[in-house]
């Protein structure tokens, strides 16, 4: 059994209030932790933003045995251009099934009889799940591939996967049987990242870092921000080293050990939100000013 797992994709919204929403009352996901910041993070994780920012981790489960999302909130951008990098996260959950039938949400029935809905930053996930089963899950991540061969070398060599299933046009890898899978969809032209680039986490023992960044460099790929300490307010200080695969998706291998302690269900999570939400003034300071928040 591997000792990596995948943790999260990292979102980053435009509009929290709405996104929070549909994440709550469609997708059926519970606040995990939720977490504001003054200055941007030394790892961007919310980007390349210096200014005021929140995370919010959302999902079926506690991030120990659960794959979950990160939900990034800069204060002053409104939208962000989306490319063609994020080809969507799949749910099996009956009642994000049937909120998502039952809502104003627009959907598509793909051929698998999965629902297609985006959710209000555009971003696509794909719901399935049948009545007789009651658990929820995020059963996979889906990200575009110029070059499948060439990525399926660097997500088993440098990231440490196994391929589970792989065709000309797609491959599904991941490090356990009970855990999200990463398929890499073929797409036949160059992968666009625009501004809403995402971001996957995976966790490794600690002393794993090191030599991960090594790693990468000795194959000529991207290190984008070397082994760094990161500090949450009150909470535990975590390690991570950032990369890039061949189409630049980035990559966010941290510290497991110090990430467990880290990533503890807050209680208070929603009311922590719910709080921030409620004192969030930047959308009335930009109208008072005949302006709209930036689109990055």
């Amino acid at each position: 059994m591997s000792m990596k797992r995948t943790l999260h994709f990292v979102f980053k919204i435009g509009d929290r209030t709405k996104t929070i929403k549909f994440y709550r009352d469609i997708l059926g996901m519970k606040v995990l932790r939720h977490e504001e910041f003054e200055e941007g993070c030394k790892a961007t994780c919310n980007g390349p933003y210096d200014g005021k920012w929140s995370k919010t981790m959302i999902g079926y489960g506690p991030e120990d045995n659960n794959f979950v999302c990160e939900l990034t909130y800069n204060y002053g951008v409104g939208k962000y251009a989306m490319g063609n990098d994020f080809q969507g996260l799949h749910l099996s959950s009956s009642k994000a099934v049937e909120a998502c039938k039952s809502s104003d949400y627009k959907y598509q029935t793909s051929a698998d009889g999965s629902l297609q809905v985006c959710d209000p930053d555009g971003y696509t996930f794909f719901l399935s799940g049948s009545a007789s089963n009651d658990t929820s899950t995020a059963s996979k991540v889906t990200l575009a591939s110029s070059n499948l061969q060439k990525s399926v070398v660097y997500w088993t060599k440098i990231a440490g996967m196994k391929v589970y299933s792989q065709s000309d046009k797609q491959a599904v890898l991941g490090y356990n049987d009970d855990q999200a899978k990463l398929e890499l969809q073929d797409v036949g032209k160059p992968v666009e990242h625009a501004k809403a680039f995402g971001r996957v986490a995976i966790a490794c023992p600690r002393t794993q870092l090191p030599g991960i960044q090594d790693s990468v460099k000795a194959a000529g790929n991207r290190v984008l921000t070397e082994l760094v300490s990161l500090d949450t307010p009150g909470k535990a200080t975590v390690e991570v080293v950032i990369v890039a695969d061949p189409d630049l998706h980035e990559i966010c291998f941290v510290g497991d050990e110090a990430f467990r302690e880290l990533s503890q269900v807050d209680p208070k999570g929603d009311q922590l939100l719910d709080a921030a939400m409620a004192t969030d003034k930047s959308s009335e300071w930009f109208t008072k000013r005949n302006r709209s928040k930036a689109e990055a």
